[in-house]
């Protein structure tokens, strides 16, 4: 037997959208075809939305021009002119140079120095003086506020 490519011709309505990949939840909002995008993602996520014909369930599918998105039996074709750029993720931002943390001696020690050298400088701490407070109550293990 011979595999068959099936084409299928339907009405689909242009999604222009300004830059390339966009993300699929972005396309059904744009599209107007959902009030929001908490509506857009569940309905991705509950596997409402088919991408080229295959059932999709990434909200952020990226989507580019020529894409086709079949959802609530309306077809949405992905319309831009602009080239692909990839955008960088701003959570794979460059990866800082790691720095040693200092062990809690050395912790410790810094916020003892620090606290001298407040004391030389004659400022007065922003943070009220702690008060004292009684011993505790013996039935609840409680505290006792002075005021």
């Amino acid at each position: 037997m011979s595999e068959e490519n099936n084409e299928y011709e339907v009405e689909a309505l242009g999604v222009e959208v300004s830059a390339q990949p966009i993300e699929l939840y972005k396309v059904l909002k744009i599209a107007n075809a959902v009030s929001g995008g908490g509506e857009a993602k569940f309905a991705i996520s509950e596997g409402y939305v088919a991408v080229n014909g295959e059932l999709e369930q990434r909200k952020r599918r990226k989507i580019y021009d020529g894409d086709v998105i079949e959802f609530n039996n309306e077809f949405y074709l992905v319309i831009c002119d602009q080239p692909v750029s990839e955008q960088p993720d701003p959570k794979a931002e460059k990866p800082k140079p790691a720095q040693p943390k200092p062990s809690k001696q050395q912790r410790g020690k810094s916020a003892q120095s620090n606290k001298g050298n407040k004391a030389k400088a004659g400022k007065k701490s922003s943070k009220p003086a702690k008060q004292k407070s009684g011993p505790a109550d013996k039935n609840t293990g409680r505290k006792l506020l002075n005021f």
